[in-house]
């Protein structure tokens, strides 16, 4: 239900525009209330979302989304937006299966120009649609629509390399792009005075434009002196800039800038807008914005309450845990290990490895393309680098991975956290293509731990001599499994272990196999065949890759069914690969495989996006159960574990 507050007057962006200054301070103070009530619940994107309100409102009420084209960088401050654009009445099912997703989504709406999830995206996407929309008008020879386009990018995500090629390419293409530099760990400082704001603003006035593209041209047509007085005149002209302005960086790419200007304020923020958009060329808009804004818990601690989890893993230790306090004390052991994370320092477990050694941690900001060549010259000169990333961002740096690490063979060890269905965040978070991206790097080793013992293991054979290339580790957003005795055995390269055999008279005709991040499901469905009578093997791959081709072809002959369960997507998975070993060896055995199809529909808690994909429990038990031609017999219980 619509309240009867100025929130219930809004039902689309334009509404903005009939409510006074003092209205759109009341609508800022109630979207902030609706953001925290909903969140508090769902869970989500807290500290940043909070940041952006009023520059949200300002944005919308000066610009004409959809004609103008708005695209969110990350997409993790969008909340406001999403609310604004007719998506009030839904905004409670935000982060749910079937609702609202937390990102931009252009499915939802045509107020979501571009689909995000990661960083330093925005520029680029932006002046691609002005470009398309530029290209368009001219081929259909119709007069070009006075519109724009705006990118809201963080001065996080501006570290991302792709973000500065967009933004020397805009320079040069002139477009009517407004980047709004979100800045939310600066306060306006004392040097930004009432001069400085003039001159800044000044710059975009159309006077202004008018009377120096004609200086320019009569420069220009000097006899004998016009080229060399104006390249004297620009030089001049910078190097004016260079006293009022701290940052000209913009401004040599071909952006006029205006700021830094209080981001908080909805009156100048439009302002400045309206000028921006009616200058009709590059503009960078420097906005200072607090994270956390109107949230006591949030200001104070904002990247504490950046993203607010919905109560998952609150039990025994998550993979996480247990790899900071693994890498910790390889650190320990060895000087040589160092660790690289691309702004994900808390997410990756690293804090504690920070503050101990905080000589050989290294946050590169949100750059994995320059975090893993990093990695690779510290590896290249003798040192033992782990570099902790997310599964899902690992993608940005293939060519890093295969060009610089892995064709060199360097030991560089990647620690794959969040891989397989992560909760909550869509289909830009799952960390579902690690193993088709990368089985067919060359010298790459892929491990998958199925618990503690295991990952504590994997990491240290990794760190170790007997390694000597690079190693990756790819492990869930989940509690981590401990106690089983194969968790302990000695790890051997390009071969499993059975977390669980059956012996004897109810000797099992089936085995499941299955990457690390499956073992809980996988003795689900032991337990549910079972009761079915039907007695199943359970193999731990350990390695996706190399392989050792002899001995899993020893273990494939020892059954009618070979069902491989992967938390990844199927297609170039593992699976894939040993059903193509079953007919290559002309083994007898009949081969399933179970991984994800692409593209999934990504919304929801883990738990119910394995089930979804038929990797719960149940769901690996009806795959066998649909496949098995075997008598049931009655079944002994298993022994938790045995060698081949």
């Amino acid at each position: 239900m619509r309240n009867d507050g100025t929130l219930g007057k809004i039902k689309e962006p334009r509404d903005l525009r009939g409510l006074n200054f003092g209205e759109l301070s009341r609508l800022a103070s109630e979207i902030r209330n609706l953001i925290i009530s909903t969140v508090s619940i769902n869970g989500g994107h807290l500290a940043s979302n909070l940041g952006v309100v009023e520059l949200t409102i300002a944005l919308h009420r000066e610009l004409d989304s959809p004609e103008d084209m708005i695209v969110w960088d990350v997409g993790h401050q969008c909340y406001a937006h999403k609310i604004i654009t007719g998506r009030y009445d839904e905004f409670s099912t935000l982060r749910k299966q079937g609702g609202l997703a937390g990102f931009p989504k252009n499915a939802e709406s045509p107020h979501d120009w571009f689909n995000t999830g990661h960083a330093s995206t925005s520029i680029s996407a932006a002046l691609g649609l002005l470009a398309a929309k530029k290209l368009l008008e001219k081929q259909d020879s119709v007069p070009e629509k006075k519109s724009c386009a705006a990118a809201i990018i963080g001065d996080g995500a501006l570290t991302g390399g792709l973000a500065f090629e967009a933004l020397s390419n805009a320079g040069q293409l002139g477009l009517p792009l407004i980047v709004i530099l979100n800045d939310n760990k600066m306060s306006i400082s004392p040097n930004v005075g009432g001069l400085s704001k003039y001159l800044s603003r000044l710059s975009m006035k159309g006077k202004y434009q008018r009377f120096r593209q004609s200086f320019d041209s009569m420069v220009k047509r000097i006899p004998f002196l016009g080229d060399l007085f104006f390249d004297l005149i620009v030089r001049l002209k910078r190097a004016v800039k260079a006293v009022f302005y701290t940052d000209n960086f913009f401004v040599d790419l071909g952006f006029e800038y205006v700021g830094p200007i209080d981001g908080h304020n909805i009156r100048l923020l439009g302002e400045v807008i309206r000028d921006a958009k009616n200058l009709g060329k590059p503009v960078v808009i420097h906005a200072i914005t607090q994270k956390g804004r109107g949230y006591g818990l949030a200001e104070d601690k904002p990247e504490t309450y950046h993203g607010v989890a919905s109560g998952e893993n609150a039990g025994e230790k998550t993979f996480t845990e247990v790899f900071g306090a693994a890498i910790e004390k390889a650190a320990a052991e060895d000087r040589r290990v160092a660790v690289i994370t691309a702004a994900m320092e808390k997410g990756t477990g690293l804090t504690s490895f920070k503050k101990a050694y905080p000589d050989r941690f290294f946050d590169v900001g949100i750059a994995e393309e320059h975090a893993i060549t990093f990695a690779a010259g510290l590896a290249r000169k003798g040192i033992r680098p782990v570099a902790a990333i997310y599964s899902t961002f690992i993608q940005r740096s293939v060519d890093q991975v295969i060009h610089d690490v892995c064709l060199q063979n360097l030991p560089v060890v990647f620690a794959l956290d969040r891989a397989g269905f992560v909760s909550d965040d869509g289909e830009t978070h799952q960390g579902l293509y690690d193993i088709s991206l990368f089985r067919s790097a060359p010298n790459l080793t892929m491990l998958a731990p199925a618990g503690k013992e295991e990952l504590e293991a994997m990491l240290a054979w990794s760190l170790s001599d007997q390694n000597n290339g690079p190693v990756m580790i790819r492990y869930p957003k989940d509690e981590a499994a401990f106690g089983n005795p194969a968790f302990l055995q000695n790890i051997e390269k390009g071969r499993g272990v059975f977390a669980r055999r059956n012996f004897g008279n109810n000797k099992s005709e089936i085995c499941i196999a299955f990457t690390g991040s499956l073992y809980p499901e996988v003795i689900a469905a032991a337990e549910i065949l079972e009761r079915q009578g039907l007695a199943v093997d359970l193999y731990n791959l350990r390695f996706i890759k190399p392989i050792d081709e002899e001995y899993l072809t020893r273990v494939m002959s020892a059954y009618e069914l070979m069902l491989f369960a992967e938390e990844g997507i199927k297609a170039g998975g593992f699976g894939e690969f040993a059903a193509e070993l079953c007919v290559r060896r002309n083994l007898l055995c009949r081969v399933k495989v179970l991984g994800v199809l692409e593209n999934p529909d990504a919304l929801g808690k883990r738990r119910e996006l394995l089930a979804r994909n038929g990797l719960d429990g149940e769901g690996i038990a009806s795959s066998v159960l649909e496949s098995v031609t075997i008598t049931p017999m009655p079944v002994l219980p298993a022994k938790v574990y045995a060698e081949v």
